[in-house]
Parts: structure tokens; sequence; C-alpha cells
């Protein structure tokens, strides 16, 4: 297997020793990726439906694409997916369907770990009557929890929307316990799977959600997003497409306007990744799994040395999981008693490593945890190219930011 620094190297812009800790925010790019997007503008860019070659080529790697992710989330025979700008925007997209068979009075179930693309979406269907219901996070564990859950959940639920892994927290729900109790009430369940997606293998069979989502281009791809729905999940809804094409034109009801055609040749490149990472050309769903098999053990030295230092510090404060272990991913957030959350980012960035601050995009859960979410959180997000001694450079600089 490939150590850090020799994943590294698939990566152009990681070549300049640049020392990228934001993964979180959005990946970097292996060269076959950007190889096969610029290939696609010289070879293939065209639009769908014609005869000529180029034509074809572009429906080719349109479906190529969408078979490539239903085979990386092991959709297998349970269902379909589709694709789209952003995973945000898909969640829009599934939340407007929703609101016409959702009557007043209906409840939806929106977890307060939840990052604002699974929040939103939902909570602006209030306006016709749709009961929101917040759903704290456990005290203890900092986790979505089944049994909160339960005491939420009344002959109303229709949805139950909650994240598989915060992005700020960096721990693991138990995706297939909410999904088992949101169905036995009768609900319906939507799982965020953006930041679980970088660090371990997608099963959607084995984490039995209605939804599951994630956005390509924090997986190593171009910035689109990628959503699974189980067949019956999908049935009794209808996608924002044209009036035209049929309700049970599947991806392309709902897909509107199109995908990105250059975006899929990118999504479908990172199989080659895969099979890097593996040793072993890209086969099926076994080579994902034994891929991001390797990526844990590649983040697992980084994340235990940050977190091994941060949790000794005086002053300092971890949010989440403090140990690496199967229940966290390579994401941490923390806080300094003294010093400001952007005061650290800054001081860390002018040293050329790249980390951000803030609250990205979950406002409500900082507000749960008595946080201030204009400061937020320092957060250092990990990914396989990432080596213990960046985590040594970024410990030196926040040495002097702390002592300052």
């Amino acid at each position: 297997m490939y150590s850090s620094k020799e994943v590294r190297a698939c990566f152009p812009s990681l070549k300049d020793g640049f020392a990228f800790l934001d993964n979180a925010g959005g990946s970097q790019v292996p060269a076959v990726v950007i190889d096969a997007i610029a290939d696609y503008f010289r070879t293939k860019y065209a639009q769908t439906g014609g005869t000529y070659p180029a034509s074809v080529a572009a429906r080719e790697t349109i479906e190529a694409a969408h078979a490539f992710v239903a085979q990386f989330m092991n959709a297998g025979q349970a269902g379909g997916v589709i694709l789209g700008a952003s995973s945000t925007t898909l969640v829009h997209g599934l939340a407007n369907a929703f609101g016409e068979i959702l009557h007043a009075g209906d409840e939806i179930i929106v977890s307060d770990a939840n990052h604002e693309g699974n929040a939103t979406p939902w909570r602006r269907l209030e306006r016709f009557g749709i009961k929101v219901v917040a759903w704290p996070i456990d005290a203890v564990t900092l986790a979505c929890e089944p049994d909160s859950l339960r005491a939420l959940l009344t002959p109303r639920t229709r949805v139950v929307a909650f994240p598989h892994v915060s992005n700020l927290l960096g721990r693991v729900s138990d995706a297939r316990a909410i999904a088992d109790v949101a169905r036995a009430a009768g609900a319906v369940s939507v799982c965020d799977g953006v930041a679980y997606a970088p660090h371990r293998a997608i099963d959607v069979q084995a984490f039995g959600c209605d939804f599951y989502f994630y956005s390509t281009y924090k997986v190593f791809g171009p910035h689109m997003g990628a959503m699974f729905g189980r067949r019956e999940a999908w049935a009794p809804l209808t996608g924002a497409n044209h009036g035209f094409i049929p309700r049970d034109a599947f991806p392309t009801k709902w897909e509107p306007g199109g995908v990105s055609h250059e975006g899929c040749a990118g999504v479908l490149a990172l199989q080659w990744h895969v099979g890097f990472l593996e040793g072993e050309p890209y086969q099926n769903y076994v080579s994902v799994q034994r891929a991001f098999d390797h990526v844990a053990d590649l983040e697992r030295g980084p994340h235990a040395r940050l977190l091994e230092y941060l949790t000794a510090k005086n002053g300092v404060s971890v949010l989440g999981p403090t140990q690496p272990g199967p229940d966290a991913v390579a994401l941490v957030s923390f806080r300094h008693a003294r010093v400001p959350s952007a005061r650290i980012a800054a001081v860390v960035n002018r040293r050329g490593l790249g980390i951000k601050h803030g609250h990205f995009y979950s406002v409500r859960l900082l507000q749960a945890l008595g946080i201030d979410p204009e400061d937020g959180v320092a957060r250092v997000s990990l990914a396989h190219y990432n080596t213990v001694e960046e985590i040594g450079r970024l410990i030196a600089v926040l040495e002097e930011v702390f002592a300052g």
C-alpha cells in the first residue's frame, strides 16, 4: 500500500508542499480527475441526444458517471442515484417534492447537528403549515441518538433529517439504527453523508436510509453533489424537471437542466484513484471498500497526533471525539479559552497551512453548545494525503499562537 507522501504525488496542487488541512470544505483533486475533465472538453464537449460521435460520447459519460456513483455508494438494486450542482441543491429539490405531498400538520424532525444543507430546505416547508421539530444532540455523546429520536416521533412524523457525521464534531452516528427507528414509525430518513464520505466507504444498503447524499467535491472530485434514494422512497415524489418529461423518467426528472457533463467525466475518473489506493485496477464496490480501508489507515497517524496535542494543551477544548476510532473521522474542531478562533486561523494561514474558522454552516449546533457562531471554532480536517509532519508544522504554529 502507498504512504501519504506517495498519495500526495497524485495531487498537483500539493506538490509545492502546501499543507492543506481544510478538506471538510472541499478536498484537493488528483491529476486523473483533472485530466479527465480536460479531455472531455477536448473530445466530447457536446449536448446529448445526437447520433454523432461527440454527442454519443457525452451521453455515455453521463450514464457511466451515474453507474459509478451508484456502485461507489453500493446502491445495488436497492435504488437509484441522481447528480446535481451540490448536496444543498439536491436536498432543496427533494424537500420541494415532499412539500407537494405533505399536508398541514405533518411533521419533519430536523437534527440540530445538521449542516444547513439538510436543515433549511426542510424548514422552508413550514410556510405550508408543516411542523418542523428540532432534534437536539445528546449532551454526553454529542451525536444523534436513536433513543432521543423515539421521544420526538408521532403519528404525524413524515421525514427525519440528520447527518451521518457532523461537519463540526466528527463523530459517526449509527445511521442504520436511526433509519430503522424512523421507518418503524412510518417516516422517511434523509441522511447527510457529506462529512462521512471522504473517510469511509459508503454502504447505503447497510445504512438502510431512504435517502443518502454526499458532495463529490469533498471526495477528490469536481464540484457536484450525489444523492441515493430507495426505489420505494422515490416512488411517490415528482422531480422538478420539465413538465413533458414523464415523472418516472429517472434520473432525468430529478436533474433539471441536466447535469454538468464535464463534472460527470471528473466523477467517473475517481475510479482510477480508487484503484490506485487499492493497489489493483478498479473493479467494483469491493475496490471501494479496500481503498477506503487504506484511507482510514493513512489518516489515523496525523489524526492521533493532532488530538494528542490538543487534548493535552491547557485552555484548549476539543468538540467531539478526543481519540481516533471507528466512531470518529479525521475532522477536529477546537477552541481556545483566550485566543479567538479567527486569530488562530489567520496566524496559521500566514504560515502556509490551510485551515479555517467559523460556524461552517452549523449555526444551530454552535448555538446549542453555547458557542458564538460569529467566531465559531477553528477546524482542522484531514485527508489521506495529509502527513504527521504537516501536523507537526501546525502544532509548532499553534504553540506560538497560544503563547502570544
